[in-house]
């Protein structure tokens, strides 16, 4: 009657067994290393390099849980909810010259030693490279980036052009709403076969993993919060980027404010934690939500 099967309102969802979870570690290292890599080189190399014994269609369902797509035009780049408005894309032949001139949003997976796995999701400034907000799930729901979201909004202002993929959290009516709400701001959203248009923020990604996660090797979300924080801050405020003429994120962006010192980078003094825990399947043994004192 409510247009809702049985099957739905009963619905538990499954742990992810333990071989799964070390597969999609093997999964993330070669993603990062190698993130032109789709389906078939992915099996590839597990079955070949890695002599395990797994199918296409087992290694593209891990790879879809993991929101990892290859970095090139494909048939089917993004996975889009067919009830939700997409946006068109505005950033074609545009220079970007200035700070919140244009704002990105994208998520990544992070694994949690052997235990599990989280997304990470951050709002990053176009010019500047800064990182804005950000915020650490266990579930790919639209929560956790609209409150992403939201924090980079009140406390940086708005952009000229908000930049996502077309991916389900994104386009979440939710999602939409909030940045309808700020009344100047045009919505922009990678078309398919713009697989590059979002390449700052892949080498965010790459810069993450391979001097922090992989390092750390993080075994649960809190630590992973903490370190991810650290380096974040290390990111936007003393970490030179070659393409800023060695200048630091936060020195382009033009703001460092004395509150910021030894707090996480686009979440001063948090009101909400950037870490939303939502569902067993994924880390256990972790409470729902954590919010730190």
């Amino acid at each position: 009657m409510l247009g809702v099967s049985k099957s739905a309102l009963y619905y538990k969802p499954v742990p992810v067994s333990q071989r799964d979870l070390d597969i999609m570690a093997l999964l993330d290292l070669k993603y990062t290393d190698r993130p032109y890599y789709g389906v078939r080189r992915m099996t590839v190399y597990l079955q070949k390099d890695e002599e395990i014994a797994v199918g296409r269609d087992h290694v593209r369902t891990l790879l879809r849980r993991m929101g990892i797509m290859a970095l090139f035009p494909t048939r089917n780049l993004s996975k889009p909810n067919p009830a939700h408005r997409v946006y068109p894309y505005l950033l074609k032949g545009m220079e970007i010259t200035r700070v919140n001139q244009v704002w990105s949003i994208d998520i990544t997976y992070v694994r949690l030693g052997r235990r599990g796995f989280a997304y990470l999701v951050a709002v990053i400034d176009g010019y500047s490279r800064r990182v804005l907000s950000w915020r650490l799930s266990n579930t790919m729901e639209s929560e956790f980036c609209v409150e992403a979201l939201d924090e980079a909004l009140r406390r940086h202002g708005k952009p000229e052009i908000f930049n996502s993929d077309q991916g389900s959290q994104f386009t979440s009516e939710v999602f939409i709403k909030r940045l309808e709400a700020e009344k100047t701001v045009k919505i922009s959203m990678d078309s398919r076969g713009r697989a590059y248009d979002n390449i700052f923020v892949e080498r965010l990604w790459r810069s993450l993993k391979y001097e922090d996660v992989y390092l750390r090797d993080y075994a649960n979300p809190l630590e992973a919060h903490r370190g991810i924080g650290e380096w974040f801050e290390f990111y936007n405020r003393r970490r030179p980027h070659q393409a800023l003429d060695y200048r630091t994120p936060a020195e382009v962006y033009g703001i460092i404010t004395p509150t910021e010192s030894g707090t996480v980078s686009g979440a001063i003094t948090p009101a909400v934690a950037p870490v939303a825990l939502r569902a067993p399947c994924a880390t256990a043994g972790v409470m729902e939500r954590w919010n730190p004192s």
